[in-house]
């Protein structure tokens, strides 16, 4: 269930009111992933059918127009990512996250612009770890405080 809105004006949150929206949502499959017998746990780390649908609702609801929202998913739901961004944002920029140079993508980070009609674009991938099993230059980088940039 998501938040009334309620709940959101006391946090601070109307609609229509923040710029950006960083989110890293529970994206675990129940199905494919032992869950923890904590329900709190379990809420923090495992998706149901509508999670990712009520969490892009509710940052399309604080977020103002042109404003920017960030998330980060497992990548063989970025078509469940994509279906849930397609009401109300554009301009949405992919980026894949591969544990190693010939491993497939584990996870996408996507932005999105609220209202805008630009395409989408897919960004060059990040790899995490180098044929030996240890950090990329990319990821060091990015331990190192450096910014992963989807947008310019």
């Amino acid at each position: 269930m998501t938040a009334p809105a309620e709940t959101f004006a006391a946090a601070g949150l109307g609609p229509d009111s923040v710029d950006f929206v960083l989110m890293n949502p529970p994206f675990n499959d129940a199905a494919r992933h032992r869950t923890s017998p904590d329900p709190k746990r379990e809420a923090a780390h495992v998706a149901k059918d509508d999670t990712l649908a009520r969490w892009i609702h509710a940052a399309r609801r604080v977020l103002k127009s042109g404003g920017a929202l960030t998330l980060i998913w497992r990548a063989d739901g970025l078509a469940d990512v994509l279906a849930a961004l397609g009401r109300g944002f554009g301009d949405i920029r992919v980026l894949a996250v591969h544990p190693g140079p010939t491993k497939p993508a584990i996870r996408i980070l996507v932005s999105a612009i609220k209202g805008s009609n630009a395409p989408m674009s897919v960004r060059s991938a990040l790899t995490l770890n180098d044929e030996n099993g240890s950090p990329s230059m990319e990821a060091k980088a990015v331990l190192s405080g450096q910014p992963i940039l989807l947008r310019e």
